[in-house]
């Protein structure tokens, strides 16, 4: 499997934790009790494991040889349009914290804030990552060398073996709240 196939596969259990996030919303529009153990459990999930593991091999390795090597559209691909998708991602799961918090302090209404924040961030994160798996994806598999591909695989392995134990942790959390929530 290459570093563009293994990126593949990321979004492939970022998907899956958009369902879970989907259910755990649609339970609190229901009137079931927060479970603010498993909000906590998403938004770790979101910022070590979409974030921090998978949009750093994007960003600091795949991203950066496009912007590199790709010319005033590859950078335009990804300054304008992929960076900032990540960064509304980043704000939806900021502002997601700041409504549990508010709820925690006796807000109801912000049950609002903490769906609104959610909802937003799986849409924006489907829209995302069909863009990267159609477009960006294979826009730099069809226009980056062969080595500099093999640059992008070797770099993105280095990265995955340094952090095993991250993805088996966050990969362990998504299967638990996928039992709970979508089985």
């Amino acid at each position: 499997m290459n570093a563009i196939e293994l990126m593949n596969e990321e979004h492939k259990n970022i998907l899956r934790m958009i369902k879970v996030i989907r259910k755990v919303c649609f339970n609190i529009m229901n009137g079931t009790e927060i479970n603010y153990k498993d909000l906590d459990d998403i938004i770790e999930f979101i910022r070590n494991y979409a974030d921090s593991h998978h949009h750093k091999k994007e960003e600091d390795i795949l991203f950066n040889r496009i912007t590199e090597n790709l010319g005033q559209l590859g950078e335009k691909l990804v300054k304008h349009g992929m960076l900032v998708e990540h960064d509304y991602g980043r704000l939806y799961i900021s502002n997601l914290v700041e409504s549990i918090e508010k709820v925690k302090g006796g807000d109801e209404e912000a049950k609002l804030d903490i769906i609104a924040n959610a909802i937003s961030y799986t849409h924006l994160m489907e829209r995302h990552i069909d863009k990267e798996d159609r477009v960006v994806y294979t826009f730099a598999e069809r226009n980056l060398s062969k080595e500099i591909l093999e640059k992008v695989n070797n770099e993105c392995y280095k990265f995955e073996d340094a952090n095993e134990a991250v993805k088996d942790k966050y990969l362990n959390i998504l299967g638990k709240l996928e039992e709970k929530y979508t089985k």
